[in-house]
């Protein structure tokens, strides 16, 4: 029993090799400087939003105050991810231990199952003031938004525990390559050399519950946001509703059209070039186009930050 521990012991994977997105010499030095010019704007147009939003007493509102909290999840998601994609691109291959991986995936899934929880809770807040105006400063008062604030950064927390623990309780033996530019879970249970099958049922069994949840109850938000709308008597009014919510609308497209097809899928993906793709959509474009998508028609934002250049 004790050499075949120490065999075990010996053939335990120590560090993975990230491949990242080109292993070619001249496609990685324009992808670095493109990558990380994008990484510095994200973070510089996220700065921006929570400074505008906590110094400007206008913009203390539960929407602003629910951007506020994506936007700082927005820098804390490119700074978790991108640093392993740069390295990756600098140096051809990027080697990453066994614990630095396994802290990757874990604040990985509290960014993504926090997105998901916040973006439904914006999806509730444009519910409120459309459907229920009158009980708007009530239903969306500072505790109810603390709350629901609260509560997605500990429901993405909790998520990311139990898939977390799941995946670093496998046994893995060699080879140690990951087909990605950060840890994630495809790619991990690809190399597991034990059974996956209890890990592969609570990853999907999370992913319905908090992806498929989330967005089921956005889209019961805007279903009865439509509902109304398509009620009012005036175009001017429709079109005011229409557009406070037109833009939650496009960045909830583009998440979740991302995250569903490469999560909540109940077998290991195996199409990883592909999955790489989609990856930088959710990972890099999304948190850089939110900013933009929320504030470039939002005039209180926009006269905020004239009075700040001013």
């Amino acid at each position: 029993m004790e050499p075949s521990l120490e065999l075990a012991n010996m053939t335990r994977v120590q560090q993975f090799v990230l491949l990242g997105l080109s292993t070619r010499l001249g496609v990685r030095d324009v992808l670095f400087a493109i990558f990380l010019a994008l990484y510095l704007l994200t973070l510089l147009e996220n700065t921006v939003i929570v400074s505008l939003i906590c110094s400007h007493s206008e913009l203390r509102k539960p929407m602003y105050f629910f951007l506020g909290n994506l936007s700082c999840l927005e820098m804390c998601y490119v700074s978790v991810t991108m640093p392993s994609l740069l390295a990756g691109l600098w140096n051809g291959l990027y080697h990453i231990s066994f614990l630095a991986c396994m802290t990757q995936l874990f604040f990985f899934i509290v960014l993504v199952g926090t997105e998901c929880i916040l973006l439904a809770s914006m999806a509730y807040d444009r519910y409120v003031a459309i459907c229920h105006p009158l009980h708007y400063p009530l239903l969306m008062r500072p505790q109810v938004c603390r709350g629901l604030a609260l509560s997605s950064w500990l429901g993405g927390l909790l998520v990311s525990v139990a898939k977390t623990s799941c995946i670093a309780s496998l046994s893995y033996c060699g080879p140690n390559v990951l087909n990605h530019f950060f840890c994630d879970v495809s790619p991990l249970l690809n190399l597991s050399c034990t059974h996956v099958a209890f890990t592969e049922l609570v990853d999907f069994i999370s992913a319905i519950v908090i992806l498929w949840g989330c967005l089921l109850m956005t889209l019961a938000s805007y279903v009865a946001i439509g509902r109304t709308v398509l009620r009012m008597p005036l175009a001017a009014a429709r079109h005011k509703a229409f557009s406070t919510c037109a833009s939650h609308l496009v960045v909830v497209g583009i998440f979740y059209s991302a995250t569903i097809f490469i999560y909540a899928r109940p077998s290991r993906a195996e199409a990883m070039d592909f999955n790489k793709v989609l990856s930088v959509v959710y990972t890099v474009v999304t948190p850089l186009c939110n900013p933009v998508i929320y504030c470039l028609r939002n005039k209180e934002v926009q006269a905020a930050f004239r009075r700040s250049l001013h």
